[in-house]
Formats: C-alpha cells, sequence, structure tokens
C-alpha cells in the first residue's frame, strides 16, 4: 500500500493540530513541525496510538532564516516524499505599525510568507515529478483587505492568498491540488497570541472550532478548491467588498480590530 505523507507546520494546536488529526483518519502518515519538542512528541504518541499511522516529528522554529531548508533536508535524509504539504504555521499582531516590535514584523513576515514560500518551491518540484500532490496555504479572511492596527499580518495573508492561486493555475496541468483556506475569526489562541482578546472581531459572531474549520479546508484541498472561504457569513463579507469602496473597508476594519 503506497505511504500516503502530510508536513503539516504549527502541528501543535488549532487549526494545525486539527488537520493532523484529519490526515490521520484517512490513514495517511504524518510529518509535523513545531517549535515544542516535548509537545511534539506527546502527539505523535497520541496519533500514531489513536490511528495506527506512521509519525515523524521535526522541532523546528519556522521564524529563523533558513528554517525552511533545514526541514526539507531532515525529509529528504530519512527518505520521506511529501505528498500533502500544509503551510498552516503563523502568527499575527496587533498595534500601529511605528510602534510595534521590530522583530516580531520581521519573524512574522519569515514565518507567514517566507518560510511558507521556500516549503512549496523545495516540495512541488518532487510532486509535478511525480504527478499527484497536495498545498494547502493557511491564508484568512484578512487576505480580502488591507487591516489597519494589523496591517503586517493582512498584507502576509494577501500575499498567500495571491501566491496560492497563482500556484493554482501553474501546476493544475500537472495534477497537482493548490488550496488557500481562508478562514474568519476561530477559536483557537490566535487572538491571545495577537493581543487583541479584547477585540470587537471576536464577539461579532460565535467562532467555529479549529476542527470545524480544519475539517472544512482538508476538504478542500481533496476537491481542489482553489480558494476555501470557511462560513457562510465570510463568504458574504468577502463578496460585499467587491461592491464597497476600499476607503470604506479599510476604516471599518479598522474600527473592528481597534484601531481607530
Amino acid at each position: 500500500m503506497k505511504k500516503n505523507w502530510a508536513l503539516i507546520t504549527g502541528a501543535t494546536s488549532g487549526i494545525g493540530l486539527e488537520l493532523a488529526h484529519c490526515h490521520a483518519q484517512a490513514k495517511g502518515n504524518l510529518i509535523l513541525v513545531a517549535r515544542r519538542g516535548d509537545i511534539l512528541e506527546t502527539l505523535k504518541q497520541t496519533i500514531s496510538t489513536q490511528y495506527g499511522v506512521e509519525v515523524h516529528t521535526i522541532v523546528q522554529d519556522l521564524t529563523e532564516a533558513n528554517a525552511a531548508h533545514r526541514v526539507w533536508e531532515i525529509t529528504t535524509s530519512l527518505g520521506l516524499h511529501v505528498d500533502l504539504l500544509i503551510n498552516n504555521s503563523g502568527f499575527g499582531d496587533f498595534g500601529l505599525f511605528h510602534t510595534v516590535s521590530a522583530e516580531r514584523v520581521e519573524q512574522m513576515i519569515q514565518l507567514n510568507v517566507m518560510a511558507l514560500t521556500q516549503l512549496c518551491r523545495l516540495y512541488l518540484p518532487k510532486m509535478i515529478e511525480k504527478g499527484s500532490g497536495g498545498i494547502l496555504n493557511v491564508a484568512s479572511t484578512a487576505a480580502f483587505q488591507p487591516g489597519p492596527g494589523m496591517s503586517v499580518y493582512f498584507a502576509t495573508k494577501a500575499y498567500v492568498l495571491s501566491f496560492s492561486e497563482g500556484l493554482y493555475e501553474e501546476v493544475k496541468k500537472h495534477g497537482i491540488r493548490i488550496s488557500a483556506l481562508c478562514p474568519g475569526p476561530t477559536s483557537t489562541a490566535f487572538f491571545s497570541s495577537a493581543n487583541m482578546e479584547g477585540s470587537r472581531l471576536t464577539t461579532l459572531m460565535p467562532m467555529p472550532s479549529a476542527k470545524e474549520v480544519a475539517q472544512y479546508g482538508y476538504q478542500s484541498l481533496t476537491n481542489n478548491k482553489a480558494v476555501a472561504i470557511y462560513g457562510v457569513m465570510n463568504r458574504i463579507m468577502v463578496f460585499s467588498l467587491r461592491f464597497v469602496p476600499r476607503s470604506w473597508a479599510r476604516k471599518l476594519t479598522g474600527k473592528l480590530i481597534g484601531a481607530n
């Protein structure tokens, strides 16, 4: 039986953790990448026991330069072919651009943009050579408009969406599936890590669970859906942006985030 390996970044919590369960439930093997080795080891034991699949772990902080290459070197040395690449790692930060930590901004761009792009570049050629495979990049509904108060985060997610859509067109003839998962506010640790627990975004509507979003994203990749926006209200919001002046969109988003 052919082994089906998925490499998932940010796999120890939230949407990444639930995507790992989705793939394992489908009897796929896993390569889990995250910073915390102790949590990864516990997760490895849990998933391998629960689903009877193989699990490799890679302890790596993807905010570090050349981190993606180190991950690729490890999987190559182990002789593992990545059939599915799931770029889930990412973070945001609330604050006016000129006041936030320059180091944190650089780490955000490194993680949300550079590491994701490098991993795609490293693993995609082999998928094309084999004529099969898939890449799920976790973007956000933030990708569809500017976000005062989180300007860099919104910009990085706009990059992820545009990049993923471009890849979709480039590689569909090779039998490769590409999907950009665009969730809205989700019940994860994102808001606490971004220092925005009191944001209006968390109270607008009930937030879906990470499991619900992950299952939708995994199925969307299976179906080769280029842009997968989770939730009816989120899809309506994104569609309505086509008819709203960008000046209105950015002002409204700034109010919701709490920047003005």
